[in-house]
């Protein structure tokens, strides 16, 4: 499949559709992958081409396939129409609707959405923070002007590591990506996860984490999301053990844009400042607690 516009639409359509596809437009947004919004046998429907770098940005694409079935028949994704066994492509129902808000009513659905997913069953692929770091370091370039800066770094936020296995209550299946673009308030009334590329067996309170993070919550909000989610009163272990996970998310999150500008993907200077500020904003973040 090339990203040509005349060659979008894969040669073996036929294994998902009775007509041939057609392109709609593209859908913009995506900072991995490449979407299209296409029509056929009069469905609308979402073509997404796995991004080339996949294995740079340490992505299980066949974990992601498993996943999406176990989604799919819970309810919880946009209805898969083909996942393709070269992992090279998907395609999927498109939902309508709206991105979810972080109002009340919001975090209680995002809960019940949560606790939906994380009692899906278990799957092979798992989320070792170490590792991932790992591979995103060695798709780093070590003559990026922030690469000494994203190097002093890494040893600071090995204790946080350590702190949250220790508070750690055992792993299940989680999204690991439910910023913004991902969470879909249905036009059903229903809430739905989109692209699940980075799904696998983890500590919950990461997938808390990367939606306080990522969504910008205060704290009266990260308090009733993790009450609506843990459905019991808060106790002090719950905010340390989400503390941890936000610092090892924004660590990760660092060193994702670094792999993306080394690779050319984003070799902007825009990017480049972005990833510096990125690096203050998480030193900030690491001395509001000390461990």
């Amino acid at each position: 499949m090339t990203s040509a516009l005349t060659d979008i639409i894969p040669s073996d359509w036929a294994l998902w559709s009775k007509s041939k596809p057609v392109l709609i437009r593209p859908l913009l947004g995506g900072l991995t992958n490449k979407s299209w919004l296409i029509s056929a046998d009069n469905t609308v429907m979402v073509l997404r081409q796995n991004s080339s770098i996949s294995a740079a940005l340490n992505l299980d694409r066949v974990t992601e396939a498993q996943v999406l079935k176990l989604a799919d028949r819970a309810g919880l994704c946009a209805p898969l129409i083909h996942y393709d066994a070269d992992y090279q492509y998907m395609v999927g129902h498109f939902v309508s609707g709206q991105h979810w808000r972080a109002d009340a009513a919001g975090l209680t659905s995002l809960a019940y959405l949560l606790r939906s997913i994380h009692g899906l069953a278990a799957v092979d692929g798992y989320l070792d923070i170490n590792e991932k770091a790992a591979s995103y370091w060695r798709a780093i370039s070590s003559a990026a002007e922030y690469a000494a800066d994203l190097k002093n770094l890494a040893g600071d936020v090995v204790p946080h590591i350590e702190y949250a296995k220790t508070l750690s209550a055992g792993s299940c299946l989680c999204h690991n990506d439910l910023l913004l673009e991902n969470v879909i308030a249905g036009d059903d009334g229903r809430l739905y996860a989109i692209d699940w590329e980075y799904a696998a067996m983890g500590d919950a309170f990461y997938e808390l984490a990367v939606i306080v993070e990522g969504h910008g919550l205060n704290e009266q909000q990260q308090r009733m999301l993790l009450a609506e989610y843990l459905q019991r009163p808060l106790q002090p272990d719950d905010w340390r053990r989400l503390y941890h996970w936000r610092v090892i998310y924004a660590y990760l999150t660092v060193l994702w844009y670094a792999v993306q500008w080394s690779s050319g993907v984003m070799a902007s200077a825009k990017t480049a400042n972005d990833i510096a500020e990125q690096i203050c904003a998480l030193r900030t973040l690491m001395n509001i607690e000390q461990i």
